[in-house]
């Protein structure tokens, strides 16, 4: 079945006071894909962001959400979304279920059996009836997913949600997001600077930097379209010319051979070598890290506006 876009963002620019903060973005995202959105600070994440919820306003172009431009249909765009920005806050003196409860007052048809369901998606089974003020921050942050998808939004957005958490709170945080795109389809936007929380989670990653998309990297397919390998092999000069000979695209880089080869053809690749009298004690699979393409398109630097 095919996968029906969430949401779908075309063509937009923004601008404060007098500086281009955003772009020409262009941004699409389908029922159940989680899309990380990677940049330094002051990148332009937040301000995307804020533009999707609706909380500054774009200088042109067009976001729709769930089928709704939010220029013309907001409310009704933004009742498919919910949102996590940051560390998400709550009454400390009522219990996580009653501040649940108090949220779910504000949209019609959620009832005891959704609220008894989102907490059992978080895990906090044991811990509803507790007062807020005692949840770790990890808890506090499964909380505001539960608040988030309570009205059963089809996208998810959040703002480096994992700001302050633990190794083993940031490891239960991806997989209660993996299971809510999978299960429910629930469309995620990811916005952060860590890398590590993009390459464990995301399907998709989109680059920014100036406020402009530098790159797309698509992370579920990048063993599928691998173009080179990396030899470990001897004679290595006779291998080389070999290699040369046959028309591949090969080059001695750190002691290995780097040769261009699709993935589906290494293992011909090695019988051919063998039969040519050429030991094999290695063929790995070779692709640039995000971290490479996350260096080369971003320059390593963070910027200035650090807010946006």
């Amino acid at each position: 079945m095919t996968k029906q876009p969430v949401l779908h963002i075309e063509n937009v620019d923004k601008v404060i006071d007098g500086k281009t903060i955003l772009k020409d973005i262009r941004l699409t995202a389908d029922e159940g894909e989680i899309i990380g959105l990677l940049g330094p600070n002051g990148s332009g994440k937040t301000t995307l962001i804020k533009l999707i919820t609706g909380l500054i306003k774009m200088k042109s172009g067009s976001i729709v959400i769930n089928g709704f431009p939010i220029d013309r249909q907001f409310e009704k765009a933004i009742q498919s979304v919910g949102a996590i920005v940051e560390n998400p806050e709550f009454y400390p003196y009522l219990t996580g279920y009653e501040n649940l409860k108090h949220y779910a007052n504000m949209h019609a048809g959620i009832g005891r059996e959704r609220l008894a369901e989102v907490i059992s998606r978080v895990g906090l089974e044991d811990a509803a009836e507790d007062k807020v003020k005692t949840y770790s921050l990890g808890m506090k942050q499964r909380l505001g997913i539960a608040q988030a998808i309570l009205h059963r939004p089809k996208l998810l957005i959040l703002d480096e949600p994992t700001n302050g958490l633990d190794p083993a709170g940031m490891k239960d945080f991806r997989e209660h997001l993996r299971e809510l795109a999978e299960e429910e389809g629930t469309a995620i936007l990811f916005a952060t600077h860590l890398l590590k929380e993009v390459e464990d989670l995301c399907d998709r990653v989109v680059i920014l930097q100036q406020g402009k998309i530098k790159s797309t990297v698509v992370l579920n397919e990048a063993n599928e379209k691998q173009e080179k390998a990396m030899l470990e092999v001897q004679p290595h000069d006779k291998a080389l010319q070999w290699l040369k000979d046959q028309g591949y695209e090969a080059h001695a880089e750190k002691g290995l051979l780097a040769v261009k080869v699709a993935k589906a053809e290494i293992p011909a690749l090695n019988q051919q070598l063998v039969a040519n009298d050429i030991d094999v004690y290695s063929i790995a699979p070779f692709k640039q890290s995000l971290e490479d393409e996350y260096m080369a398109r971003t320059n390593g630097t963070e910027e200035r506006n650090a807010d946006v």
